[in-house]
């Protein structure tokens, strides 16, 4: 994407999708990109199903966990290496719980079922809703998550959906975790993965679905590169035929 180029950018992007389609891949790399702010709502949640877990908060204590939320304090930061790990240890974001590095506990099997019944509750929902949309207003964001597009910024100016295949998405997810060293089993996950897909498509607040607005980019065939090709030509085409073109924020 050229730096020099004299058409406007969006200023607030916004890619949704289901579990291992590829957004946080994608929005760090936009994000870097075009020198914005990344933010991957999904994160939070995360942090505070890790944070229930921790605290041996059972997850089914909606109650409980919707306080946890409000008084949780969640940072993220871009990318440092953890206290006496490698200097890259892969990490896309550094995610932080009352000050703890907590990046890759939050990518936990244990976190994995249960962040979904975790983000379904209306008072967690509320209470990172409104950090995310605060942040959002900012301008120069790319935010990644689930219902960004249709609630959280529902006035976004360029939103994508990303998909892909059930199966290609558990089998990334299969190799992120065995990347880890940690061990994994494929129909074990491809079943992890298809169960979030029906909890996050019929939860009654926020179900996962693609705004009326949104952009679909499947990219169950795609590399990684490819996928950027296409979202370099969504950014490069954003403003053609706009008669009216909002500045940056």
């Amino acid at each position: 994407m050229s730096r020099g180029r004299t058409g406007r950018l969006p200023s607030t992007i916004t890619i949704d999708g289901p579990a291992a389609s590829g957004k946080s891949t994608i929005g760090c790399l936009l994000a870097d990109e075009l020198e914005y702010i990344y933010l991957d709502t999904g994160v939070m949640y995360r942090a505070v199903t890790w944070a229930a877990i921790e605290r041996e908060i059972a997850i089914e204590d909606e109650a409980a966990v919707t306080e946890l939320a409000r008084r949780l304090r969640i940072d993220i930061h871009r990318p440092t290496p953890a206290a006496g790990g490698p200097e890259n240890d892969g990490r896309q974001v550094t995610v932080l719980a009352d000050g703890q590095d907590v990046t890759w506990q939050i990518r936990r099997p244990e976190v994995d079922r249960g962040v979904s019944p975790v983000s379904a509750y209306a008072g967690v929902r509320a209470a990172l809703t409104q950090q995310q949309r605060r942040l959002g207003e900012q301008g120069r964001i790319v935010m990644v998550g689930r219902d960004i597009g249709t609630i959280v910024l529902p006035g976004a100016d360029l939103k994508i959906y990303l998909d892909a295949t059930l199966e290609q998405r558990a089998g990334r997810r299969h190799r992120e975790i065995l990347a880890r060293g940690e061990p994994a089993d494929y129909c074990q996950v491809l079943d992890a993965v298809r169960r979030r897909d029906e909890i996050d498509s019929s939860r009654a607040l926020a179900p996962l679905q693609p705004a009326d607005d949104a952009i679909i980019v499947d990219s169950t065939l795609l590399t990684v590169e490819q996928v950027m090709d296409e979202v370099r030509t969504l950014i490069e085409t954003w403003d053609q035929d706009r008669v009216e073109i909002a500045p940056l924020r």
